[in-house]
């Protein structure tokens, strides 16, 4: 028995057809590839009511296509309109056309966008040769612009002799840097140079210097840069270290040499060190004679450039010469002297001039930094006579010795003369005599005590101690002392056989005269209570 016919499902409504496609003439069994998603979706439902009406008996003719309309509300029954309907009406159920027509293929899963095709970049930019020298050439160039979404990976170098096509890759691994240096190449050739830009796409466009360049160091005029502070003169002091560096230019590197006044140096003072770019002159220990005109000369085949500069080592200068007292008057002195004979190698700034009085001995400043070779001195003490000297100075500082006038000026009284009295001069002569005499003492064993008299006579008598009539002499056990005509004798700790008469004689030339006193030597009282 035939199938029937599917029955014709009412089309929804819909927004106006301008959007959908016309249907084709025929239907094709196979289901047409669609973009979108639900395509499979809504070509499986037209498969399973096209098969009825083609098994069928009778099957209705396919209308002819129509302008786009709005769907009647029974339209008619035809293998093109059922399948428009599920496609217009994709999410309305089919349960009629599932009873009836056989199962629908299953949808096909959605096919993924192709990956987006490598490309190699665009090609690098700004290429320009930074150095060159006689067996190498740098260069340098910029990223490209255009990089994509490959990335990039490195850049090949390559090179060719001018006048042929030969490239070939200078660096083996691919250059991650914009900066290579091309070596080991023949002084004298021109070579072609260019540089390509590497990633997974492939190699890009290559960027080249417009014109070859020539393997050759560049000539540049030598040139020494003196610094200014060596323009003018360098003064450094004895004993200084000095160390001078000059920058100069100049390729190649330039030949450098040095003299001092028109002559080699001693390499034994001084040291000179020469780089690239700079020379350094040093010198330890700096002394005179290491003062003179030092000349540094740069050289680059036939061009060549000098400079100069004047090295001044100085000390302390030495005194004046000589220094004399040429008038005096009043309170007043005049003083001349000459210059140093040593100047410390420098030219003398001034001098120092100084006084002192005689009584004391002690010496003032009265002028200082004073350029002239005289000087007046004033302000000077009537009565007093004094003594001047004199210090170089320069710019190391003032002179360690002075020169000193050998003469003396004294300021004498003026408009006044004074005639002393005349007197008759007093004899002041007499014997020894004692204004305190000498008397009795008890003292205790153990315990020190002292003898005191006093004495005058002219010329000053002669003390002389004495114990029960003899000398006591240098004996340690004594002190003897005589200041100012008070005499004493101090006996250190007497014990029991210290005791006795005791004198003191006092002797000029014009007589003598002795004292005496008693000394008696108790036993201490601690000792009495022992002994009961």
């Amino acid at each position: 028995m035939p199938s029937k016919p599917a029955p014709i499902k009412k089309a929804a409504k819909k927004e106006p057809a301008k959007e959908e496609k016309a249907p084709e003439p025929a239907p094709e069994p196979a289901p047409e590839p669609a973009p979108a998603e639900a395509a499979p979706a809504e070509a499986a439902p037209a498969e399973g009511e096209a098969a009825p009406a083609a098994e069928g008996e009778a099957a209705p003719p396919a209308e002819e296509p129509k302008a786009p309309t709005p769907p009647p509300a029974d339209a008619a029954a035809s293998p093109a309109t059922d399948e428009a309907a599920p496609a217009a009406d994709s999410e309305a159920p089919a349960d009629a056309e599932a009873a009836e027509a056989p199962a629908p293929e299953e949808p096909k899963p959605p096919t993924p966008p192709p990956p987006p095709p490598k490309e190699p970049t665009s090609a690098p930019v700004e290429l320009f040769v930074e150095d060159k020298n006689d067996t190498s050439v740098t260069i340098i160039w910029s990223q490209p612009e255009n990089i994509g979404p490959s990335g990039l990976d490195g850049y090949t170098i390559e090179i060719c002799k001018d006048g042929t096509e030969d490239w070939k890759a200078v660096n083996e691994d691919l250059q991650k840097s914009c900066r290579y240096v091309i070596k080991n190449q023949t002084t004298g050739d021109r070579l072609k140079i260019r540089v390509v830009a590497v990633n997974a796409g492939g190699r890009s466009p290559p960027v080249a210097l417009a014109e070859p360049v020539l393997v050759k160091e560049v000539a540049d005029r030598p040139k020494v840069r003196l610094p200014r502070f060596l323009r003018q003169r360098y003064v450094a002091h004895v004993g200084d270290k000095i160390n001078l560096t000059i920058p100069f230019t100049g390729k190649p590197k330039p030949v450098v040499t040095w003299t001092k006044n028109g002559a080699a140096l001693d390499t034994k003072r001084v040291n000179i060190r020469s780089t690239d770019r700079d020379s350094i002159l040093f010198i330890r220990a700096a002394e005179r004679e290491d003062s003179g005109v030092y000349e540094m000369c740069v050289k680059v085949e036939d061009f060549e450039d000098k400079a100069s500069l004047t090295l001044q080592i100085v000390e302390l200068p030495g005194p004046p010469a000589s220094v004399k007292i040429v008038d005096t008057w009043g309170f007043n002195v005049a003083l001349e002297w000459t210059p140093p004979t040593d100047n410390g190698n420098t030219e003398i700034t001034g001098y120092t001039i100084q006084k002192a009085d005689k009584k004391t001995g002690d010496w003032f400043t009265v002028l200082e930094h004073y350029h002239r070779l005289n000087a007046t001195i004033s302000d000077l003490i009537m009565g007093n006579t004094y003594k001047f000297r004199v210090f170089s100075e320069n710019k190391c500082g003032i002179s360690e010795g002075a020169a000193a006038t050998k003469e003396e000026a004294k300021i004498l009284k003026t408009g006044i003369e004074y005639k002393p009295p005349e007197y008759q001069e007093h004899d002041f002569s007499e014997a020894p005599k004692f204004t305190t005499n000498l008397s009795d003492r008890a003292t205790t064993v153990g315990y020190s005590t002292k003898l005191l008299c006093s004495v005058r006579g002219f010329p000053k008598p002669k003390i002389i101690w004495m114990k029960n009539q003899m000398i006591i002499g240098d004996d340690p056990k004594y002190r003897q002392i005589c200041v100012q005509g008070i005499c004493s004798l101090e006996i250190r700790k007497p014990g029991n056989f210290d005791g006795g008469v005791y004198s003191c004689r006092a002797k000029n030339d014009h007589g003598e005269v002795t004292i005496s006193c008693k000394l008696e030597v108790k036993q201490p009282a601690v000792a009495d209570a022992e002994k009961k």
